[in-house]
């Protein structure tokens, strides 16, 4: 099973490694610090290297669909594996621009969350935009959610992670905001994830420790989808940070 580093420290660029497996899905590490594609959050790039010099540059990561528990770094189409042999030593080190903008999008859809009450039927987190679809048939303003945003940064909350009972979750079922993606359960414990005095819900994903750090996100698009639901897109309004 992968050790996941990630869990407890998001900021994490990069960890050695040892190659479990190599095959047609991608490299299997015994730990990693690379997220993989889940809860809505698009899986990380980056390069895993060799003590030879070798340099493999990953343009995904994923779940392994055939080892439960393992994840799959997936090479760029054309790339030499030669030298990634299981057994082989690595340093795995994310593409941090890319990492960070994941950080501030999916705290950022934290935020709105905490401003449009009700619950999410779809999601999406790339480097790009990050859009929320929430079920509910009222009509949503974009400038009063981007100024809301903009305010909940402004507060400078902090943003941590704390790891809960199952028995906890079902104890406060309010704490799912979700309707298509359910907290993985048989673990015997949840990582929840809380903005302090904003909203505390089940999340696996990666953020930034503070909404300052989230910076100038806007509403740029509000969609009726369908008679009960709304999508609400972000973006950046500059270029992402390093």
């Amino acid at each position: 099973m992968t050790e996941e580093l990630f869990r407890e420290d998001a900021a994490l660029p990069a960890c050695e490694a040892t190659v479990l497996a190599c095959d047609e899905t991608g490299i299997v590490l015994d730990r990693t610090v690379f997220y993989p594609l889940g809860g809505g959050q698009a899986g990380d790039a980056g390069t895993l290297t060799a003590a030879s010099g070798a340099v493999l540059p990953i343009a995904d990561t994923r779940k392994h669909p055939a080892r439960p528990g393992d994840i799959a770094h997936v090479p760029a189409a054309g790339a030499d594996l030669a030298a990634f042999a299981p057994g082989t030593r690595v340093v795995a080190a994310i593409d941090t621009e890319r990492r960070r903008a994941h950080m501030r999008f999916h705290t950022a859809t934290h935020l709105l969350c905490a401003l449009v009450p009700h619950p999410v039927d779809g999601c999406s987190i790339t480097a790009g935009y990050a859009r929320l679809d929430f079920h509910m048939n009222e009509p949503l303003d974009k400038e009063a959610l981007t100024a809301g945003i903009a305010r909940l940064v402004a507060e400078s909350h902090p943003v941590r992670h704390r790891w809960i009972t199952e028995a906890e979750l079902d104890a406060n079922p309010q704490l799912v905001r979700s309707m298509s993606v359910q907290p993985p359960r048989g673990q015997g414990r949840v990582r929840v994830l809380e903005i302090e005095g904003v909203d505390l819900q089940p999340c696996g994903g990666t953020h930034v420790a503070n909404t300052a750090e989230v910076g100038r996100v806007v509403v740029t698009k509000i969609e009726k989808k369908s008679a009960m639901t709304r999508r609400v897109v972000l973006g950046f309004a500059e270029p992402a940070e390093g």
